[in-house]
């Protein structure tokens, strides 16, 4: 068993992966919820057409007069945040109403950003992940309410009763009562799909199943997985290119680190810190090995494409891509995030008493990205950044929507900020050295082979005043350093070829490990927790 002043350091590594859950998923979104809440307190209850009829302007008009107070803002959300580099536009009426590109691709290289400037999208990727699904669906060759086990076989989540009744229609929806961000560890590390997916039968739920958001991501590779077998595809990112990419035009938008590297106006990704942003070498192996959760590569002009699509209802210049109806059906609320938010699949949906928001925002740390739309008024906004997301993306698109509908002006480039500079002083001071440590164990008998369900065989072996573990399946390295007692602090050394990932994303792969005594009062079952994903893995001796 856990000691109980080690269960207070599983606790903490728990809520620095909580943390972070908040911080990729509903810590970004935060603006959008307080202009949710400032919307839903001052716009009278109105019918749509009544609304429709007050704006005497042509929303492409609308657009074009907000534009100077747009880049005023703009360019004080960089100053800010120290973004090098963003992209922007506005999509009215199926046109491309305004776009423009500010700052450099990369802080070392001084080249300009513009609208054909490559950016990661993160997990924006989803939403194009529901939409092959909704395409499927169309074909016929899935129903929504079909059983995911029987898809996929080899599917199976700790609890059998949820293995039977995980549906379709659930794979999108973050509410399959997990941890927030369960198992990304794995892929982190270096792990195949195959193995990814398996990962998810060995983790025991929080929460009741459909009951509670989680943000995850390894579930959507599963669903990936799913669109591929049923399309005859080798992998998903053919299906996107065959029924969407192709379809729309979308040419300078890929899905590898190859494609990204190869790209003639590619941004260099920095990763933020209070004190400024740091430009951080291109890392192969993030956000490309979770598939369709957020491999994608695109630009500005190929983003307007796919938004220009979703705002009409799945038609693309005269061709229909998608039905309204199963397109529409991927932004039917799911789970409830807050008061006024929900998730859909691939989307958040946010209500207002003016409309709904539709929505997503991507982060690979060292990009970040926004796309938020009002269907009813078939206006929509786009924001790439070349800084992980700490929120400034979804503070300008909101600001932007806030505009366009005639509602309050919030600061929320400040309040997202102040957010991120306190969750990064948090996250420091968890891993801060105790004052008053205890006695840390001898290194060398900790030493050897140990063995676990998601991760395989590795090995433990004494390096300086440090432990290391060796993964033997992947090559990935972790580095345990004494801290309390037989409690170790976790993290990747910068080496070999997971060195780019250390750069960019060090903190994810930050931790807590502890070695539990047996029967036999040796020091026996390692346990690691990482900041990641909150989840305890196990290993024994091999």
């Amino acid at each position: 068993m856990i000691a109980s002043g080690s269960r207070t350091v599983v606790a903490r590594a728990g809520s620095a992966a909580t943390a972070g859950a908040r911080r990729h998923a509903t810590g970004v979104m935060r603006a959008l919820l307080m202009a949710a809440v400032l919307w839903g307190a001052s716009v009278p209850s109105v019918t749509r057409a009544e609304e429709l009829s007050k704006s005497a302007a042509p929303m492409e008009a609308r657009v074009k007069a907000l534009i100077p107070d747009l880049e005023t803002y703009i360019q004080r959300g960089m100053k800010a945040y120290d973004l090098p580099g963003l992209a922007i536009g506005v999509v009215a009426g199926d046109r491309l109403v305004y776009a423009k590109g500010f700052g450099v691709r990369s802080k070392a290289g001084g080249a300009p950003v513009d609208t054909r400037t490559a950016f990661q999208i993160g997990s924006l990727t989803k939403g194009f992940l529901a939409t092959t699904m909704a395409i499927m669906v169309d074909r016929d060759k899935v129903h929504w309410d079909d059983r995911v086990v029987d898809l996929y076989p080899a599917f199976q989540f700790h609890d059998a009763w949820v293995t039977r009744e995980f549906r379709v229609f659930d794979l999108m929806a973050q509410r399959s009562g997990l941890r927030p961000l369960v198992n990304d560890v794995v892929a982190l590390l270096g792990y195949a799909e195959p193995a990814v997916i398996r990962s998810l039968r060995y983790v025991e739920p929080v929460s009741s199943f459909r009951t509670t958001f989680a943000y995850t991501n390894m579930t959507h590779v599963l669903a990936g997985r799913i669109v591929a077998s049923l399309a005859g595809a080798p992998d998903w990112n053919a299906v996107a290119q065959r029924e969407l990419l192709d379809p729309l035009g979308m040419a300078e938008t890929s899905f590898t680190a190859e494609a990204m590297k190869a790209a003639a106006h590619r941004a260099q990704g920095h990763r933020w810190t209070p004190d400024g942003t740091i430009e951080v070498p291109f890392e192969p192996l993030f956000p490309y090995g979770f598939g369709a959760a957020g491999d994608i590569n695109s630009t500005l002009e190929d983003m307007a494409r796919w938004l220009r699509l979703q705002l009409g209802s799945g038609s693309f210049e005269g061709r229909r891509i998608v039905s309204p109806d199963s397109l529409a059906y991927t932004r039917i609320p799911k789970v409830a995030v807050e008061d006024t938010v929900s998730y859909a699949m691939g989307w958040y949906v946010a209500r207002t008493r003016n409309g709904s928001i539709v929505w997503h925002d991507g982060d690979t740390n060292c990009s970040g990205a926004f796309l938020g739309m009002l269907p009813d008024r078939d206006v929509g906004v786009i924001v790439l950044t070349n800084e992980g997301n700490k929120g400034l993306p979804v503070a300008i698109g909101t600001w932007a929507l806030d505009r366009l509908l005639d509602d309050p002006a919030v600061d929320y480039v400040a309040d997202t900020l102040k957010q991120a500079t306190s969750e990064f002083a948090a996250f420091e001071k968890m891993f801060a050295k105790p004052g008053n440590p205890r006695p840390f164990p001898v290194l060398a008998p900790l030493a050897g082979g140990v063995a676990s369900p998601v991760f395989g065989k590795g090995v433990l072996r004494p390096e300086g005043e440090a432990l290391v573990l060796e993964l033997k399946d992947t090559g990935a390295e972790l580095e345990l350093v004494p801290w309390d007692g037989d409690v170790f602090t976790v993290r990747m050394p910068p080496r070999g070829r997971f060195a780019p990932m250390v750069a960019n994303m060090g903190d994810r792969l930050r931790g807590f490990a502890q070695f539990e005594s047996g029967k036999d009062g040796k020091l026996g079952v390692l346990s690691l927790t990482f900041a990641a994903d909150g989840q305890a893995y196990e290993f024994s001796r091999d």
